[in-house]
């Protein structure tokens, strides 16, 4: 299974992706600071990166870049609760694979996984 990196600025959302997604048998690391989600990347590595778009710092999408820059073959999910066209734009054309709006909908977030994890 994967390895998948979280980072979303309420660590409850966080917490409720790393439980969903464990139970699919993925190891799920939770983060709510930008540094400690780009560094653990850079040490650790992840098969996949789940974003919120809206963090405390920086944006979803300056760490898609920052990811990307790690690792260019890293896949990414960005997450919003607040979802424009705009937004799922830029993030698509700095290279992220899906994007989910929240309230995350369990279903859909295990399906998305699921598929972009098997584009690989």
């Amino acid at each position: 299974m994967a390895k998948i990196l979280v980072l979303d600025d309420v660590l409850d959302a966080a917490t409720l992706i790393k439980r969903i997604l464990e139970r699919k048998g993925h190891e799920v690391f939770p983060f709510t600071e930008e540094e400690d989600a780009v560094r653990f990347a850079k040490e650790s590595g992840a098969d996949l990166a789940i974003l919120d778009i809206k963090l405390k710092k920086m944006s979803g999408v300056d760490v898609l870049e920052e990811l990307k820059k790690i690792d260019p073959d890293i896949r990414v999910i960005m997450l919003t609760g607040y979802p424009t066209i705009e937004t799922a734009r830029e993030s698509l054309k700095k290279g992220a694979a899906e994007y989910c709006v929240k309230p995350i909908d369990k279903d859909e977030l295990e399906e998305k996984v699921e598929q972009v994890l098997e584009r690989s």
